[in-house]
Order: C-alpha cells, then structure tokens, then sequence
C-alpha cells in the first residue's frame, strides 16, 4: 500500500505503477497519463461523469462510427440530447436545436435516443461504484458523487487509486469511459471532474482551493445560471475573485440566502456530505413535434399516449406518483411547466392524463407548442395507489379496464390496443418522436 504521508507519491493512471517525478511519463509503460498531488492521498471525496454517454454508448456498439461525429436527438425539429467529442469540436451541443446543429456539423450521424439501453448502462455502471463504497449518490443516469472514507483497510488502496482502477475497468468491461473529480467537497469534485474530459483525472485539494477559484467566472459556481449570472455582472461582479473579497453580511443583504452560498463556495467551503439515495424522483415522457400543434384536437392524442406510457413505467416500477406535471414548449422554445397535487398518489394512465388534460386547457389559447410532455413526481409505493374515488364512481371501471388493457399488452405488444384518444381524425395512431 502506498503511504498516505508522501507528499510527492503518486501513480500511473494506466499501470498503476507509484509514481515521484511530475512531468514526467510513466517510468514503467511510457504513458502521460500520471497523477500527482501533495493532496492526493489524502482525499476521499470524488464525482465520476461519463464522457459524452448517450454517443459513447452508440459508438461502443456500432464501431464503425468510432472515427465519426455522433449526434443523439430527435429530427430537425428536436434538439441535441447529447454529441460526441468530434461532434463538439464542430460546435454542437447538448440542448441545441437540431437544425443548427446540422448546420454546424452536416456530416453527423444523428441517432435516435434509446433511454432502456442507455439506462441499462447507467445501471451497470452505478453496480460498480457501489462495489467501492455504499455512500453513492446519483445525480443523474450517467453521473454520481462517491465518498470512500475509510475504505481504505477495505480496497488495501487510498481512494485515489480505487477510483483510477474503477475508470480502467469500466473502459475495458463496459465500453465506455468516464472522468473523474477528486477533492475535498462535492462543489470541487463536480469541478474537476470537468476539467479533462475525456477520459480525465483532476484533483482539487484543500490548500489550492481559494487560490484555484480566484480567476474563474461566477458562473462555476453551483447554482448560479444565465439569469443570476446576469444580476451579478449587472453589479459589476464577474469573478470568483471578486466575491472572495466581499462580507457575508453584504452578499446576503444583496442576494439574500443565495448570498451565503456565494459567500462560502467562493471560498471553497462545502459541507454537504454524499447521501446514498436509490429512489428515482420522478417518471415522465416527453416528445418533440415534427410541426408546432396548437389546438386540443391535435395535442390531446399526444397527451393520452404519453400518459400510457408513463403508466406503463409506473407499474412496471411498483411506483405511483401524487404530483402530475405537465411540460410544455413554445414554437419559440419558451418553456412553460404546470403541476397540480393530487388527494392520493395514482398510476393510471385515465388520471394522469385527465388531470394533465384539466392543465392542458388552461394553455391552449393559440399559442403554437414544439413539445409537450407528462410526468408525476412525489413518487410512493404503488400498494398506496388510487384508492376507491367515492365521489366518481365510474372511477372504478375505468381502472379495471385499464387493468384489462394492460394484460392484453403485456402479452401482445403496447400496440396491441388503442384507445380512442390516440387516434386522429382519420382513425390511425398519430406518429410521435418521444424521448424520457
């Protein structure tokens, strides 16, 4: 076991040969890839990100577009889930609508998102982390924060080196590579982990942290977006620096609570701890229009197929949800989310979609829409689910036919039944282009 007292050991990230002299390459294999900090052996704390998920995952099952540029979307009227690295160097990103990316990068691949083989992944490789330590806590499906502490005696390695071998035997088992953060607190872990991607390894210590953050924009820090971002610069404040140099009591008497979080992580202070929490958040479905829709007879069949489907998820998941959330996207990409509670949780397809349907009306009003999605939150066991409605007493039939829906397309396929809600006018199923 190396020595958690060297201040000068480190390794290589290849061979895992130990490691002394900085810029240098491995004096065993030949590789650059070494790791050396005075911290490194001390920090326990790290956030592993998948590079590019969605188009690595892609790209690991169709070699043939290794050497290619990868986007995953929708059509020419959806936007970029993710790109691969060759596609960003053409100035694609994620969240940019389809058409200018194109523009920019008209040689791409575009493939359509697949969220069960991508979630399968996420799964496999969350197994893995929590192989290391059982404080793992998701951030999303392809990115998570670990804590290692005293896990040391467990793994006969400091975390450090638990977590470079962890990032080769994904690459090599699963096919895909990760970054990694390591550091002291979440905020600088979530940091570092995007300093060298791909296939990066940084690490942010302790003593550096203050002098580290000085230079760089507000807009690293967590939670500070492009409208907050805007009232700091409108105040003359553009880096981290600049906060550094200012009292609490001033930065909360300008941005309120928010001031005490710009007060702290300007300086590198964060005690949030990694929280092992397994529970998915919420269930929904979304999709993107070949044509902006703006009457009810066009969206409500959408409406009623994505509430099936998030049913469908539900049950399958043993969840139910009292919050139905409905989203909604303008033809100028202006987002618009209503929500509304309900007495007990559900995971009917007939509630979701009638109480997202009540929602639905509300916004109809000749506004053209790109998307429109349904989802529930506030999840719960699904034995808590829809209990008897005595005031809708039809309630009840409408569940057991549902039931009697969800037999017949278990055992012949989701298309075995329509309801009459997913048909147009000219009675055949209207085509959609989902994604979750």
């Amino acid at each position: 076991m190396l020595s958690v007292n060297d201040p000068k050991a480190g390794f290589c990230r290849d061979c895992m040969a130990p490691q002394k002299q900085p810029g240098r390459r491995c004096h065993v294999c030949g590789s650059p890839r070494v790791v050396l900090h005075d911290e490194l052996f001390r920090l326990h704390l790290a956030h592993i990100d998948c590079d590019a998920f969605y188009a690595s995952v892609e790209k690991r099952d169709r070699p043939e577009l290794r050497d290619r540029p990868v986007i995953i979307g929708g059509g020419k009227r959806g936007v970029v889930s993710t790109a691969c690295y060759i596609a960003r160097i053409h100035g694609v990103k994620s969240a940019m609508p389809m058409f200018k990316a194109l523009k920019a990068c008209p040689e791409a691949v575009v493939i359509k998102p697949d969220m069960e083989k991508y979630a399968a992944v996420g799964r496999e490789v969350r197994d893995r982390m929590r192989a290391l330590t059982p404080l793992v806590e998701p951030i999303s499906i392809d990115e998570a924060f670990l804590d290692l502490s005293g896990t040391e005696k467990l793994h006969g390695d400091p975390p450090a080196r638990v977590i470079a071998r962890f990032a080769n035997e994904v690459e090599r088992d699963v096919g895909i590579t990760v970054s990694v953060g390591l550091s002291y607190c979440k905020f600088l872990a979530k940091v570092a982990s995007d300093m060298d991607k791909p296939r990066g390894f940084s690490v942010i210590g302790e003593a550096e942290a203050k002098n580290f953050l000085t230079d760089k924009p507000v807009t690293l820090i967590w939670g500070v977006g492009k409208a907050f971002a805007a009232t700091l610069n409108a105040d003359g404040i553009h880096t981290i620096g600049q906060l550094q140099r200012m009292e609490r009591g001033e930065l909360m008497k300008r941005y309120h609570s928010m001031g005490d979080r710009l007060y702290r992580l300007s300086r590198g202070e964060d005690e949030r701890r990694v929280h092992a929490d397994n529970d998915v958040k919420s269930v929904s479905s979304e999709t993107t229009f070949n044509d902006d829709l703006s009457t009810l007879d066009e969206l409500v069949p959408v409406l009623r197929s994505l509430s099936e489907k998030v049913s469908w998820r539900l049950k399958k998941s043993g969840l139910s949800g009292r919050t139905v959330v409905l989203k909604l996207k303008t033809a100028d990409f202006r987002p618009r989310t209503r929500n509304r509670q309900l007495a007990d949780p559900t995971l009917l397809a007939d509630r979701i979609f009638t109480t997202g349907l009540d929602l639905l009306k509300r916004e109809v009003d000749g506004t053209r829409f790109r998307l429109l999605g349904i989802g529930v939150a506030d999840l719960a066991p699904a034995d808590k689910a829809d209990p008897p409605d005595l005031v809708d007493v039809q309630s009840i039939k409408r569940a057991r036919a549902e039931g009697a829906i969800d037999v017949l397309r278990a055992r012949f396929g989701t298309k075995a039944v329509e309801t009459g809600y997913t048909f147009g006018r000219d009675g055949r199923a209207r085509p959609q282009r989902d994604s979750d």
